[in-house]
């Protein structure tokens, strides 16, 4: 099956307009060890770091693509631990979407997953896509 470009950018747009829902910003939560089963779930392992999306967190979806707008560095991680997966919640804290989190091959990455109590959190993109298959 394929998906125009059209459906493509409805899709991703009415996921970021989720995370967009209530008084933004929404957040983007880093917790150590395996995600939950289902985006319902409660948050499992330990939250080691929080960064804050703008407002608005996303820029209008291209081919199936959005970029985040800048996202605010947590500088005071909460917890040392080695990060595992994220949850991208809105203003409510209700989860939108959840994903792994790695060096490489995950859905975010970051030079280093291990993350110290009381150091900085950086992230300097993301992005958003529906696959055309």
């Amino acid at each position: 099956m394929k998906i125009s470009d059209l459906a493509r950018n409805a899709a991703v747009n009415a996921v970021t307009l989720l995370v967009d829902a209530g008084a933004p910003p929404g957040k983007l939560k880093i917790y150590s060890g395996a995600a939950p089963t289902n985006t319902t779930d409660a948050d499992s392992g330990t939250l080691l770091a929080t960064l804050t999306m703008s407002n608005a967190s996303f820029g209008a979806a291209a081919t199936g693509t959005a970029t985040a707008a800048a996202i605010t560095s947590d500088t005071n991680a909460a917890a040392t631990g080695t990060a595992g997966y994220f949850r991208l919640k809105n203003a409510a804290l209700v989860t939108v979407l959840q994903g792994s989190v790695g060096v490489s091959s995950s859905d975010i990455n970051f030079d280093s997953v291990s993350i110290i109590a009381g150091g900085t959190v950086a992230m300097t993109s993301l992005t958003l896509t529906q696959p055309a298959t």
